[in-house]
């Protein structure tokens, strides 16, 4: 007889692949979904273990291939890959083959002096580290989370390219990295016949900064891809603030990556503007936001996170309507300059 509150065994929708875009990465033959699930937050050891199921399990069956990690994602650190570890042994791993799988290594993660930044002994210590807590052999991409200048950066390059070589990672990928230190970082890697596939940056509406420094023309030009991190915000291009700060909300609390001074009124303006716009196009402000995202040529991928799974839906349909005309481009732009 079947325990009261058991979960039932999972198996994925057969029409997971049916409405999800795939994109090429850069100049590789990898193909990721438009739309992935970071889980950075609402994943870690203090949060309900069925709520990150239900999360995951419905990302796969939207057809999200694309699940994004890091070493110190929790909190505490570590247990974001632990919690993933758990689905992936408990839920996920008939699928394994059909799942990119990412980790990142770069900020402290452990006492003492080889428990951050880019050494190749913190880099390969921590793969090793994520691969335990993930009960993996492999991941499919090993980021260098952040420019480090205090490590050479042929060594940093070094440990990414042994991770590969090693077959615990099947590509190389760079985080939060300028336009000139990414292609010095391309250029390294090529000479030890490794390919960067990837760089990861925060750019949504409100921060373009990686696309005024002219990151995207560099992939373009060194064949990596991009994803991006944070394309709502944290929460402001969801149109959440528009009339205050909600109770409960990341800007509430003491949250270190929102706080109250962000929601600023000329901020505001811009997103009930942006959010007009998205009403006319048939969208919520968040799946504009994401569109507006997906439209860089170079963009493989859409990180987002999610609180539940109806959260996650609405994001992807997001892919309902990705293409802007010339009129609503320069609208876009209008109030974003």
């Amino acid at each position: 007889m079947q325990r009261k509150n058991s979960i039932a065994p999972y198996t994925a929708d057969d029409s997971r692949y049916d409405g999800m875009q795939y994109r090429v990465v850069g100049k590789s033959g990898l193909k990721m979904s438009a739309v992935s699930l970071g889980l950075w937050q609402n994943f870690g050891g203090y949060d309900s273990f069925e709520n990150c199921r239900a999360i995951v399990r419905r990302a796969f069956d939207l057809g999200i291939t694309v699940f994004d990690l890091a070493n110190n994602y929790g909190p505490p650190a570590g247990s974001a890959e632990e919690t993933f570890g758990r689905l992936m042994r408990e839920d996920l791993h008939p699928y394994r083959d059909e799942m990119l799988v990412t980790t990142k290594a770069g900020y402290p993660m452990w006492p003492g002096p080889y428990g951050d930044h880019g050494s190749r002994k913190y880099l390969l210590a921590s793969l090793d580290q994520s691969l335990r807590r993930m009960g993996l052999d492999y991941v499919d991409i090993f980021y260098h989370h952040r420019m480090d200048p205090d490590t050479p950066l042929e060594e940093t390059m070094g440990a990414l390219a042994t991770a590969v070589r090693s077959g615990k990672a099947l590509y190389a990928g760079i985080s939060n990295y300028s336009p000139e230190a990414a292609e010095r970082a391309v250029k390294l890697l090529d000479g030890m016949g490794v390919h960067c596939l990837i760089c990861q940056s925060r750019y949504n509406m409100l921060d373009r900064g990686v696309e005024e420094a002219g990151l995207f023309r560099t992939a373009g030009r060194c064949g990596f891809g991009m994803t991006a991190f944070s394309p709502l915000a944290q929460g402001i291009l969801t149109g959440k603030y528009d009339h205050g700060i909600p109770e409960g909300s990341r800007a509430s609390g003491k949250s270190f990556f929102l706080n109250r001074d962000a929601i600023t009124p000329e901020r505001v303006k811009k997103v009930a503007r942006l959010g007009e716009i998205a009403k006319k196009r048939g969208q919520t402000t968040a799946q504009l936001a994401l569109s507006w995202v997906l439209h860089e040529k170079t963009m493989a991928s859409v990180l987002v996170g999610a609180s539940s799974p109806e959260q996650l839906d609405e994001n992807v349909r997001c892919l309902r309507n990705p293409d802007f005309s010339e009129a609503e481009w320069q609208e876009i732009e209008d109030v974003l300059r």
